[in-house]
């Protein structure tokens, strides 16, 4: 993809789920581009504290990072319940998180950084927006192979040739452990971003805002808690080891 494009672009669409991932990924964005905006997908996933959790984050980052406040734009939510539909999960229906045949928890929706990507690249065509910006990592991940760098490159590719014109995926989360994650967090905004997560980004399979722990709210046993718990503890281990 054209790396001059990335290099003098100015506005960037971030796909924005409310989690800890998009969150860090639009702090990343606000600090890079001059105008961003945010798009939402509601696929039908069974816990709505999802998409609070996106409003509620979306409006303490214009607290935590006052310096680019007014880069934040219009958030947008696309329709997808019809496909949330027929890629049934336990993410969309009630279904015990397990492996599955393949090896793939059953949290996995088939294609589903596919589809949102499409949308996003076709919203971003219409809003005259230069960088599709995801929290997609392949570190410190489940496994889900819409999340692999490899897929990011063949979509990158497969939507600039569908729009003819150049489409730039920036993922900044790819090669980094949730360790790094935080640890990017609090490089871009210091104790107010790293409080916003933790206060009001969701993570958790379960949907569960009734846990406190210290890395935010969750059931604590889910694989996306477990996995926000220990990058959380690396992150911290990381800090006192620099002092």
């Amino acid at each position: 993809m054209s790396v001059i494009l990335e290099n003098t672009a100015t506005s960037a669409l971030v796909l924005f789920s409310g989690g800890q991932d998009s969150a860090t990924c639009l702090a990343w964005a606000l600090e890079r581009f001059q105008r961003v905006e945010t798009v939402g997908f509601d696929y039908g996933q069974r816990h709505l504290v999802e998409m609070e959790a996106r409003q509620a984050v979306r409006a303490g980052i214009k607290t935590a990072l006052p310096q680019w406040a007014e880069r934040l734009g219009d958030d947008h939510v696309v329709d997808l319940t019809g496909y949330g539909r027929i890629a049934e999960s336990a993410l969309t229906a009630d279904r015990k998180i397990e492996m599955d045949a393949r090896g793939l928890p059953t949290t996995f929706v088939p294609g589903r950084n596919l589809i949102f990507l499409v949308a996003a690249a076709a919203l971003a065509d219409r809003r005259g927006l230069e960088v599709l910006v995801g929290g997609m990592c392949e570190t410190d991940y489940s496994g889900y192979p819409d999340c692999r760098h490899e897929t990011m490159e063949a979509m990158a590719r497969a939507l600039s040739l569908g729009l003819d014109k150049p489409v730039v995926i920036d993922t900044p989360l790819m090669w980094l452990t949730k360790g790094q994650t935080w640890e990017l967090a609090d490089r871009i905004g210091g104790e107010a971003l790293i409080e916003l997560i933790i206060e009001d980004s969701h993570t958790c399979y379960q949907g569960d805002r009734t846990h406190r722990h210290a890395w935010g709210y969750g059931c604590g046993e889910c694989p996306a808690c477990e996995l926000r718990a220990a990058g959380y503890e690396d992150w911290v281990a990381s800090q006192g080891a620099k002092t």
